[in-house]
């Protein structure tokens, strides 16, 4: 059995080093710890920016690792789009845009109805929603978020190719399946307590980082599928031209108020300003300052006097 410890690490060294060796732009040697990889959060917005060095690689010819041609795998395209639309039912057209998304087999991320206000201080509804859509019906879904609305203000779509970084994952995940195999053999054959130890930490690590890929792989996989649209829903009050030539005494007297408003919390906010901040300091100054002055003053009058008393003295010493 002393044989086996000498022959499961070599073994061992050999399946890390074709595990971390996947790539020829991810080498990394195995030094027990967890290798330099970032796993996404469970459900961002976009795609995770690609580790510089390591995603770069073009892929027109065949992916580096396993040797899995990228032309052989359908490329994942993730594809995300912004809009800022401008109706009359700001809460109706949210709900409308909600179910859309379900009938379309997708879902809704997020929605925000809260209150905006115009020009002339007048509030209005406003609102913000996210949805997810199937990919391939992007285009459909941004058509009838723009259908029958005042204006549309802002369009912006997005994509990002992410094949190389999944046909990348794909064989690192051959490499790890690989290794665990093979350290699940040796488990098996092993019978010093040590050697039992070293195999099942090692496997255990293996296990987790297939687990890793795995999680990233389907994030790719579901992001690719169901493509972002962020929609931002304005009153039609909010783009409501000046009106010259209406005047309303009502308008102009609540402005008035708000103006005689702002101007007494800011008369408020001056005098507990003062009173907090601007008098302490000039006290802490200006106190000292007097002393010295006082002080100073005295001075001069004592030395202006002791002169007048000698200048007497001498006058009266000249007479005699």
């Amino acid at each position: 059995m002393k044989r086996i410890l000498p022959f499961s690490l070599i073994v061992t060294a050999m399946i890390v080093l074709s595990a971390c060796g996947g790539t020829a732009s991810q080498q990394r040697s195995f030094n027990g710890g967890a290798p330099d990889y970032a796993f996404p959060s469970s459900a961002p917005m976009e795609a995770p920016m690609a580790e510089e060095g390591y995603y770069g690689e073009d892929t027109s010819d065949a992916a580096q690792g396993g040797g899995v041609a990228a032309s052989n795998v359908e490329r994942l395209i993730i594809q995300n789009a912004d809009v800022a639309i401008v109706v009359s039912d700001v809460e109706a057209r949210m709900n409308a845009i909600q179910k859309m998304a379900e009938s379309m087999g997708g879902f809704v991320v997020s929605s925000n109805l809260y209150q905006s206000y115009t020009s002339n201080y007048s509030p209005v509804p406003e609102a913000t929603v996210t949805i997810r859509v199937p990919a391939e019906k992007l285009d459909e879904a941004l058509e009838k978020i723009k259908a029958d609305v005042v204006e549309v203000q802002n369009e912006n779509r997005s994509g990002q190719d992410v094949t190389a970084q999944y046909v990348d994952l794909k064989s690192r995940l051959k490499n790890l399946e690989a290794a665990e195999k093979q350290l699940s053999e040796i488990l098996e054959t092993a019978t010093e307590t040590e050697d039992v130890v070293n195999v099942f930490n090692q496997l255990v690590y293996y296990r987790e980082q297939i687990e890793l890929v795995k999680g990233q792989m389907k994030y790719y996989e579901e992001a690719a599928a169901l493509s972002a649209v962020n929609v931002r829903i304005k009153a039609e009050e909010t783009i409501q031209p000046i009106q010259i030539g209406k005047w309303e005494p009502k308008g102009v007297a609540r402005d008035a108020i708000q103006d005689l408003i702002f101007f007494y919390q800011d008369f408020v906010d001056f005098v507990i300003r003062f009173v907090i901040y601007t008098l302490p300091v000039w006290i802490t100054v200006g106190v000292p300052l007097y002393l010295i002055f006082i002080g100073l003053r005295w001075v001069f009058r004592k030395l202006r006097g002791t002169k007048k008393v000698e200048k007497k003295v001498e006058e009266v010493e000249e007479k005699k």
